[in-house]
């Protein structure tokens, strides 16, 4: 999931918040928001946090649901680091890249597997352990690294030598020392001494309990198959259920006090972080030409405005059916760009239901501090895929998919 789509990209928008409604206003114009929002269920968080310039949205992400599920299990708040998941998961894809001689996906892209991955096999770590930020940036800026670990790989493919040298690895594994610091190999944290493996084993976290789930019609349902796009590098196997599943098992996840690990397309025209919505109007656009920040800054004011709906006005949102879901997938419609975390459930002041979702964009001068709400439509047609603890699956679909 590259994650940089529309990154800080708007005006500000001031907010009120009671208790139970969310009220959107412009503090300039004096105009609100067409959309209020009452919350129905809200689950704990732990605060938002910034990715920046950087695609590692699958981290921020499953970091930040790992951190929910520990304050869900009585294990209290914790700051974990984002960027101890983003230093393994590299050096691992680095290593698939070369054997698959260039031949697959090598980015800053990744999944919530990723994450689970590392915790499982090397530990995890708080983030005032390894934060990620020594090359003097306020925030993460990975620019430069991934130019650099992507040429670095590139050229021991393509080295004269006709074979590996048996420190290509150690190099890559320098160049992360010098962008994210030095590898944490034993600390210190509330007087105790912790590797990050024990420090894992201490918070009492099993990956093994979660499994990843999406529903499309290619494969058959009710199994497990690997899911077919670019940042799956780990050729990591998802259980497919049909749509109408999907959704019970969000909803359930949400009701039974369990957040959820949303992977979605946010590249849409039915997407403003400015206004902290996304649906899916019952009107067709133009496409936009890329998700980075970027190449939106690029557009003029005239065609930014020509890609995006106002939202001055409520809209009427699109029937969802499975195969509009399977059409948009099969022509890159959909497409993984993005994790988050789905948090809640909340409705609009016409009683539509939407689902309030935490992203990694900062909270400073945002509308909703660094959350926004997500009508269920948008969910059924843009989810690529969700992690959620295997007791969050009702039962009967539990069944169905044999754990």
């Amino acid at each position: 999931m590259n994650s940089n789509v529309l990154y800080s990209i708007l005006f500000v928008l001031g907010f009120s918040v009671s208790c139970l409604q969310v009220v959107a206003q412009d503090e300039e114009s004096g105009e609100k928001n067409a959309y209020t929002f009452e919350i129905v269920k809200e689950l704990p968080a732990t605060p938002v946090k910034n990715q920046y310039r950087s695609g590692t949205c699958w981290s921020f992400s499953t970091v930040s649901f790992i951190e929910s599920e520990l304050i869900r299990m009585g294990k209290g708040e914790y700051d974990l680091s984002d960027m101890f998941a983003v230093r393994h998961a590299y050096e691992e894809k680095a290593q698939k890249y070369v054997r698959f001689q260039g031949e697959i996906n090598f980015s800053g892209g990744g999944a919530f597997h990723d994450v689970m991955h590392v915790v499982k096999a090397y530990g995890i770590v708080p983030e005032e352990v390894f934060s990620g930020k020594v090359i003097g940036e306020e925030n993460h800026v990975h620019g430069e690294m991934d130019a650099v670990t992507s040429a670095y790989v590139d050229a021991v493919i393509k080295n004269k030598n006709k074979k590996l040298s048996p420190v290509w690895l150690d190099g890559f594994k320098g160049i992360m020392d010098a962008y994210l610091g030095n590898y944490p190999v034993s600390f210190s944290y509330n007087g105790k001494e912790y590797t990050p493996r024990s420090f894992a084993d201490m918070l009492g976290f099993n990956p093994d309990d979660y499994v990843e789930i999406t529903s499309y019609t290619h494969h058959p349902f009710y199994e497990k198959f690997i899911l077919e796009i670019p940042d799956n590098w780990m050729f990591d196997e998802f259980y497919n259920v049909p749509l109408n599943e999907m959704m019970e098992i969000i909803n359930n996840s949400i009701e039974k006090g369990y957040t959820v690990a949303w992977g979605s397309d946010v590249s849409e025209k039915g997407f403003s972080w400015k206004k902290g919505i996304a649906l899916v109007p019952d009107e067709d656009l133009t496409d936009l030409s890329g998700t980075e920040k970027e190449k939106w800054e690029k557009l003029t004011e005239k065609e930014k405005n020509n890609a995006l709906y106002s939202f001055d006005e409520t809209v009427k949102e699109k029937t969802i059916t499975q195969e509009l879901r399977q059409q948009e997938f099969d022509n890159y419609l959909s497409t993984d760009d993005h994790g988050m975390q789905i948090t809640g459930i909340a409705k609009d002041q016409d009683g539509n239901k939407f689902y309030k979702v935490k992203n990694s964009w900062g909270e400073k001068d945002h509308i909703y501090d660094g959350y926004f709400f997500a009508s269920d439509a948008f969910v059924r047609l843009k989810t690529i895929d969700i992690m959620v603890h295997k007791d969050a699956v009702p039962k009967e679909i539990r069944e169905k998919l044999g754990f």
